[in-house]
């Protein structure tokens, strides 16, 4: 196959195959390609992930344009045999803002597998991502594959606990509900928006939406996205909004899902807790009707951490173990000048308060020299180790990354990567102080 040297799209690959990118007219012959390709088990179809392709095609998404696919054509047969697209977004790590490139929808026809097909469209949307100025790129997917294209599993991906009907606790006899549930309105979009931001505060990453992609979330998807949920206020019986919930609008894998419940301060989640269950049980109950499934229970997939779960151990008795995203940083000193300011309050709160000096971390390949003065992160620049000067620390391959992102601890690491090595109690208490493990839930923009 030709080489494909960033030339312009479209952009001829080849043994009569061509790369571009999509149009509208595409989005029928994707939604079919996704919803064969992508279906689980792969012997159906799966209809949802058709209609999650034409939503990303119709021109109403807020990040995503109708020409952020990129096809393979075969143009013997006119035949769409490769796709993939960037769905673009920001989160934020302690609060900062960064943008981020999503790829998702990664597919080839079986025919033309290990053809490098899906190597030159992932060097296409990672030039379009940088020159959106993402500074990250994540995806979700099969095991190990992405690290091929320079991504590593460095943060947490959902994980959570599942529970059943019987589990749900029943509403005594005489008692009445203390909270209700009611479909979130336009009117509600300031509360979704402010109650799920504080509660995203307990996790290292987070997904930022503006009131555009908030509407779009609660009112611009289609019904049947496998990405939809429904979003629910809680409120009191005299109809004070206390929370939001949101779950799918339909049974998988016989169960409920939800991906959201937050609560605004100073609300008891020992309170909502038992209302919060038996509404989804009704509501799970109903869609399974609806839709001639059958309903079995609810999974909670906010990670373990979460504090509704912390509380509904007894009722939700299956802990699901989270799985990982793959996270891409091309330009690693440039990210960390970016989050230097969390990295400093750390700092400060640590014991190396005030700290002057250097933290070489070496890359075996490559590395970097972070240095400090009173406390502020003032270089970071590349370096390279040498037979005098080994550095402070060394992390094989891309599991920094991981340490970064709060997905494992230094011991961790360590041990799990035996060349994996830290230089003394000085450049520990360091990497301990900067980059302590903590978990990140959230769903991104789709």
């Amino acid at each position: 196959m030709t080489q494909h040297a960033h030339s312009p799209l479209p952009h001829d690959l080849g043994d009569g195959l061509l790369l571009r990118r999509s149009t509208p007219a595409d989005a029928d012959t994707l939604a079919e390609i996704n919803g064969r390709l992508h279906a689980d088990p792969p012997a159906i179809f799966d209809e949802r992930i058709a209609v999650w392709t034409r939503d990303l095609l119709s021109g109403n998404h807020p990040t995503f344009g109708t020409g952020d696919f990129t096809i393979v054509e075969d143009t013997r047969t006119g035949k769409i045999v490769s796709s993939l697209n960037l769905i673009s977004q920001t989160w934020a790590y302690d609060g900062i803002p960064f943008g981020v490139g999503r790829p998702e929808l990664v597919g080839t026809e079986p025919g033309y597998r290990k053809r490098g097909l899906v190597r030159v469209q992932f060097e296409e949307i990672h030039r379009w991502s940088a020159e959106r100025g993402e500074l990250v790129q994540a995806i979700t997917g099969i095991p190990f594959y992405y690290r091929q294209f320079g991504y590593e599993m460095a943060m947490n991906l959902h994980g959570g606990r599942i529970g059943y009907a019987a589990n749900v606790p029943k509403l005594k006899e005489g008692e009445v509900e203390a909270f209700r549930f009611r479909l979130v309105g336009e009117a509600d979009l300031p509360f979704l928006a402010e109650v799920e931001a504080y509660g995203s505060r307990r996790w290292r990453v987070t997904c930022l939406r503006d009131a555009t992609l908030w509407r779009y979330e609660v009112s611009g998807k289609s019904p049947g996205n496998v990405n939809r949920l429904e979003f629910c206020v809680i409120e009191t019986a005299a109809g004070e909004p206390v929370g939001v919930v949101g779950h799918s609008d339909g049974i998988a894998w016989n169960r409920l899902g939800t991906m959201l419940v937050e609560l605004k301060p100073g609300v008891s989640w020992l309170a909502v807790a038992p209302c919060l269950l038996r509404y989804l049980r009704a509501t799970g109950e109903q869609y399974a009707v609806r839709d001639g499934k059958l309903f079995e229970g609810l999974g909670f997939w906010m990670g373990a951490d979460h504090p509704l779960l912390q509380i509904t151990k007894d009722r939700l008795p299956n802990l699901c173990r989270p799985y990982a995203w793959y996270l891409r940083v091309p330009d690693l000193p440039a990210f960390l000048r970016h989050i230097a300011p969390a990295l400093e309050a750390r700092l400060a709160r640590s014991a190396a308060v005030g700290h002057t000096g250097d933290l070489k971390l070496d890359f075996y390949r490559d590395g970097l020299r972070l240095a400090f003065e009173n406390g502020r992160l003032t270089t970071v620049e590349p370096w390279t180790a040498t037979r005098d000067d080994g550095g402070s620390v060394g992390f094989p391959g891309l599991t920094f990354l991981q340490l970064l992102f709060g997905h494992r601890t230094l011991e961790e690491l360590q041990a799990a990567f035996a060349d994996c090595w830290v230089d003394g109690d000085d450049a520990r208490a360091l990497l301990n102080a900067l980059f302590p493990k903590q978990a990140s839930s959230f769903w991104p923009m789709a």
